[in-house]
């Protein structure tokens, strides 16, 4: 059985060492609650950077933005959910 893949155009990395993340304006999700127990997002020219609020030490995914949009869409509009069930 193969696993369902979403049309994507572009890969999703760790961010590349050339990447400047030092004046990167990370935002958590409202729904977090403070506990540090989720992920954080900031938005850069080009790409948008993930990371894991417990461990900001590790480097990001760095997504497309048409792959975030893609990805975002997909949890917020459910295709992701209905196929993965």
């Amino acid at each position: 059985m193969s696993t369902p893949r979403m049309a994507a155009p572009h890969d999703v990395t760790t961010t590349p060492h050339d990447v400047d993340l030092t004046h990167a304006r990370w935002q958590k999700s409202s729904y977090s609650g403070g506990a540090n127990d989720c992920v954080e997002v900031a938005e850069l020219s080009e790409h948008a950077a993930v990371r894991d609020s417990k461990d900001i030490g590790r480097r990001p995914l760095l997504f497309s933005k048409a792959a975030m949009h893609a990805l975002v869409s997909g949890i917020a509009h459910g295709p992701i959910g209905e196929r993965w069930g």
